[in-house]
């Protein structure tokens, strides 16, 4: 079996300007281990033709083909990372190959956001694919993609490793900066605080699914419970909207900016910033409880005060119910108490998590296998046409 995956280059593309590439890269990867699979290849719409520098040292050796090159050369089509041509889709499927759609995003959200607040996008037919693909924080919503694409959805393993995260690190270190709680750094800063922690919050703002609004309250309700707990907070990805009333107010109304504690930023990658201003992360998520970021602030041993109940089911991180504000910021304040003492702990429960998304987890390797060969199975795949 020869497979192709979608991406979708641009001039300074960065590895770490969404989850997406990395997604692909992890299933790449998987793929490549699976005995049947002869090639897999990235099939590029954008415009560079090559992926960052990041992939090469982490995936050495994946060919990127354009679509005109790839007709010939794949047996399967995963669209996972940019959108296909539909004209190509429908050649590729008369010619007998088979097209997944591999939806990443949460796919309800995908659907109404665009329309409702005018959001431009790029959208391609419903019906231009064999089958859909999920991970499990989107598992809700099988019927309605089955619905929407007139095909099947099957809920896929959610995979993940820490070698683009290993790479950004040494490349910060090389700098001086250290990615990591329990660093001497990071130490001296706490006990100078008082045992008081700096907290960040990476949600990218971008749609209702994850926002910076309830861990800005429930980094306050913990503060307003104990000064001890917060020294500062960090608020990124919201430069967009500092302006709009509705943050401003919600701004001013918390004693954390009252008392020039908060400071708002723009984008930037977690490891580089952790190194220099944050020891703590606090996140919120609707409906999408799966996200790379948390993996990340987890591999640095970062109290991760989250409502991701995916997480929760392995004990791993300080975790909140729903929108509750108010026990996030108990969890908070758990955290600065009790997570120098509980570290080794806290480090066997994130193990167990990283052992789960491994791509070359054999339950994980075994189910794509299975996927990809009840995919073929369907009808024989064809190359002769």
């Amino acid at each position: 079996m020869r497979i192709g995956i979608s991406v979708l280059s641009h001039e300074g593309q960065n590895i770490w300007q969404n989850g997406l590439g990395q997604n692909v890269i992890f299933i790449a990867q998987a793929f490549q281990r699976l005995p049947f699979v002869e090639s897999v290849v990235l099939i590029d719409v954008g415009s560079e033709q090559r992926l960052p520098q990041q992939v090469d040292a982490i995936a050495p050796g994946l060919a990127v083909l354009t679509q005109r090159e790839a007709t010939d050369a794949v047996d399967v089509v995963i669209e996972m990372a940019g959108a296909l041509d539909n004209a190509w889709l429908d050649l590729m499927r008369a010619r007998g190959r088979k097209v997944v759609y591999y939806c990443c995003g949460q796919p309800y959200v995908g659907l109404v956001e665009p329309a409702v607040f005018n959001k431009p996008v790029h959208t391609s037919r419903p019906d231009r694919c064999d089958e859909i693909w999920v991970v499990s924080k989107d598992r809700l919503h099988v019927p309605m993609l089955r619905t929407l694409h007139r095909c099947p959805a099957h809920v896929v393993p959610y995979v993940w490793h820490a070698g683009f995260l290993q790479a950004r690190i040494a490349e910060v270190a090389r700098h001086g900066l250290e990615y990591g709680y329990a660093t001497e750094r990071n130490r001296s800063i706490r006990a100078a605080a008082g045992g008081a922690l700096r907290v960040a919050i990476f949600e990218p703002n971008i749609s209702v699914v994850k926002c910076s609004s309830i861990p800005m309250l429930a980094c306050d309700e913990a503060y307003r419970a104990d000064r001890a707990s917060v020294a500062a907070l960090h608020v990124l990805n919201t430069l967009h909207m500092k302006d709009h009333l509705t943050m401003l107010h919600l701004a001013n109304s918390l004693d954390l900016v009252r008392e020039h504690r908060a400071t708002f930023h723009g984008r930037h990658d977690i490891v580089g910033f952790m190194g220099q201003h944050a020891d703590a992360v606090v996140a919120h998520q609707w409906d999408n409880d799966q996200n790379y970021s948390y993996l990340d602030a987890l591999y640095g041993d970062y109290p991760l005060v989250h409502n991701s109940p995916w997480l929760a089911g392995f004990g791993a991180g300080y975790y909140y119910t729903g929108f509750d504000a108010h026990e996030g910021g108990q969890q908070l304040i758990a955290a600065a108490r009790t997570h120098d003492a509980g570290l080794d702990a806290y480090r066997i429960r994130t193990r167990a998590v990283f052992d789960a998304v491994d791509p070359y987890n054999e339950d994980n390797l075994q189910a794509y296998a299975e996927r990809l060969q009840a995919l073929a199975e369907s009808t024989p795949i064809r190359r002769s046409v």
